[in-house]
Formats: structure tokens, sequence, C-alpha cells
């Protein structure tokens, strides 16, 4: 006799769920705890990292991350408006830098900026390796938070931008005032994934170079990885990470349900 439905779904979640266990459990046997501490969790080594590891790795990745995060957000902001630009110029430069800085690895960007600028154009940049590792990702993310805010600006509603015009509100004050608050509202969301996106890029920050006063949590954590011969530090880059962007991952969707709820 065949079983109805709702009875096989049962059958197929439990049995789901009967294999999962099975290989939680045979992962819990078969590891070899005391290596694994050993390797990877040693309290010794661990208290040699602290409180650098916070003090220097992690404020130093804070730092970079605000910092990259603000200067993209501002030439983020030119680009949109320079990309829905009525003067052609505009659009074609706009789309260039988009395009070209999306469709090249971040890496190879702050490498650009860090070593092939300086020798190309003579150019020095300010704040020297870390600066331009900086300004690298500055372009970067400034590249792909304009097509966030380009998209957040089209998605206010013309009647917003048509009443505004109709009380003799200026063009640009209408943008300022009107259309760019609610295209942020809207925005919110995918802006905050793109800070921890760049939190984590700041790992590449060890392509252009750094003084120890400047590592940010990777380097930092990779540093202690060859002087102890031991992954402990970098478990703790790994929690550390985690420490900052599960918060910020979960704002994310919180604030996404609440839009979706008011829509």
């Amino acid at each position: 006799m065949a079983l109805k439905k709702r009875t096989r779904t049962r059958v197929y979640h439990y049995t789901v769920y009967a294999v999962i266990v099975a290989l939680v459990v045979w992962a819990l046997l078969a590891t070899d705890w005391p290596t694994v501490a050993k390797q990877f969790a040693n309290p010794e080594v661990a208290l040699k990292m602290l409180p650098g590891i916070i003090t220097v790795g992690l404020k130093n990745t804070l730092l970079f991350t605000i910092e990259s995060f603000a200067g993209g957000l501002v030439l983020a902001i030119v680009l949109a408006l320079m990309k829905l630009s009525s003067i052609p110029p505009f659009r074609w430069a706009a789309t260039v830098w988009i395009e070209f800085f999306r469709g090249i690895p971040a890496l190879m960007t702050i490498f650009g900026f860090a070593l092939m600028l300086p020798i190309a154009l003579h150019v020095k940049i300010p704040g020297g390796p870390v600066g331009a590792a900086t300004l690298g990702l500055i372009v970067v993310s400034s590249a792909y938070m304009a097509e966030t805010i380009r998209a957040g600006i089209q998605a206010v509603p013309k009647g917003q931008t048509e009443a505004s015009r109709s009380l003799g509100m200026s063009p640009t004050r209408t943008m300022v005032f009107i259309v760019l608050p609610q295209g942020f509202r809207i925005i919110i969301p995918p802006l905050t994934n793109e800070f921890v996106l760049l939190l984590k890029d700041t790992s590449l920050f060890f392509i252009a170079g750094a003084t120890p006063l400047t590592y940010e949590l990777t380097t930092y954590a990779r540093n202690g990885l060859s002087t102890y011969a031991n992954a402990t530090p970098m478990v703790m880059a790994a929690l550390l990470y985690l420490i900052v962007t599960i918060p910020l991952t979960r704002l994310t969707a919180w604030l996404e349900r609440r839009m979706a709820r008011e829509r």
C-alpha cells in the first residue's frame, strides 16, 4: 500500500535528520581533539597574542574599513549621479569607472595604487602603503556602491520629484533633499552588506606592505602563525571577524524584514 504524501514527507525529513546526526557523531568521534586543541586553541599562544591582536589588528581593521566605506560612499554618490545625468560624457565616464573597477579583483586594484601608480606616474600617495591600499578599497567600493545608489534613486517614485518641482524646488535641491534621502532608506541593507565585505577585504592590505603598527587583523594573525608555528592566531582572527560581522548581518536582516513589512 502506497504511503500518503504527508507520511512520505515525514519519512524523508527524518532520514535527512538521521544522516546529519550520524555525520556529526562521526566527525566528533573521528577528530583528534588533543591535536586540535594544541594547534588551533592553544591558551599559551592566545595569551601571547593578546592584547595586540585587538588593540592593533582589530582596531586597524575597523579604522581602514570605516575610512574606505566613507570615501567610497561619497565617490559612489557622485558616480551614481553622473550615470543618471543627461550629459553623455558624464554617463560614459561613470560607466567606464564602474565597469572597470568592478571587473578586476580588489587585490589587483590595491596592488596598482600601492606599487604601479607611484612607479608609472611618480605619484606619492599620502599615508604610504596603507594610504594607497585604503585608496584602492575606496575606488573598488565606490564602483559597487554607485550601482546600489543608482538603483535606490531610480526606485523613488517619480511623483516625489514632480511634486517637489511643482513647489518650485530646483533639480539640485530636489535630488539632495527629496530623492537621495528616500533612496538611501531603500538601500541601507545592501550598503550594510558592502561594509561587511569591505571589512573582510582589508585582509588584502598585505600586498601593499605595512609596518607592525599598521597591521590589519589578518596580517597580524599571519605573523603570529609564523612566529609561534601554531594556528591559534588565525582562529582568534576568525573569531574577531565574526564578532564584528555577525551583528552587522543580523542588523541587515532586521532592516530587510522591517522594510518588507512597511511595503
